[in-house]
């Protein structure tokens, strides 16, 4: 049986320095990285291949976002099996995703709407089709984020996206317990990727205050083959979420809309 690892999202940022962490120190038979952007996806994979020395890291370029995305990916996944033989998926790293700075009502919605398909239906279904190839000892990784843990204006969907995925990675992790799988929420606050530049269509190259991901992406690798069904990497980000249970919702939401804008290019479709 193949054992391979599925990472999404593996162009650039956390989920390359995921790849770059699994290939280095975790044993597959072949590390799926997925993403649209396939110069970079080559690239990292050649690196890689080069260093390992065998062709370990195999590039997927495609679009897994929304129901179609996730069904290219069923279809990808069950070729795979007939062409190989049965498969296993050690671990399945759902990582792409995006946000939108900014108030609701100064942003595109059919942006808002992409946003919720690849952070949240993406998800869910790269975790419904997996399920069939999971055995006792996977380990399941879904990227939410700090924005999880409380309501905030200027950020209003992103947050409400991000808050869905660790909800439903603990109810999933609480459900495959008995089965020997394992699922664990990363909720990162401020790191250093191309997060900002999308999020404000350009304004911000780079994320105030950004942390590098190479320790964000070790502690979570190790905390989720351990079990725990959260990581948070900084004391100032696990203080952040233990307090927010203190804060009233709308409060949060209220002063984040009004003291922490945060600055975008306006959208052109509005």
């Amino acid at each position: 049986m193949k054992r391979i690892a599925i990472i999404t999202g593996a162009s650039s940022g956390i989920g390359e320095e995921f790849t770059r962490q699994v290939c280095a120190k975790y044993d597959y038979d072949e590390i799926w990285i997925i993403a649209r952007r396939e110069e970079k996806l080559r690239q990292l994979a050649d690196q890689l291949n080069s260093e390992k020395g065998r062709q370990l890291v195999r590039p997927v370029v495609m679009d897994v976002a929304g129901k179609a995305g996730v069904e290219s990916l069923k279809t990808f996944i069950e070729n795979e099996g007939k062409a190989q033989g049965e498969l296993e998926i050690g671990l399945l790293i759902n990582n792409a995703g995006f946000g939108t700075y900014g108030p609701f009502a100064e942003t595109s919605i059919n942006r808002q709407m992409d946003m919720i398909e690849l952070n949240c239906t993406t998800v869910t279904g790269i975790c419904g089709i997996a399920l069939p190839y999971l055995k006792a000892g996977s380990v399941i990784i879904n990227t939410a984020s700090l924005a999880a843990f409380l309501p905030l204006g200027n950020f209003a969907v992103y947050g409400a996206s991000k808050s869905y995925v660790l909800s439903f990675s603990i109810a999933l992790a609480a459900e495959l317990h008995d089965k020997g799988i394992k699922v664990c929420a990363l909720c990162p606050g401020s790191v250093s990727t191309e997060f900002a530049n999308v999020a404000s269509n350009g304004a911000r190259k780079e994320v105030k205050g950004g942390f590098p991901p190479q320790k964000v992406v070790a502690q979570c690798l190790k905390r989720a083959f351990k079990g725990k069904t959260v990581a948070l990497y900084r004391p100032k980000w696990r203080i952040t979420a233990f307090m927010s249970r203190f804060v009233g919702r709308y409060l949060g939401a209220r002063y984040t809309y009004k003291y922490n804008p945060r600055p975008r290019t306006p959208d052109t479709d509005i």
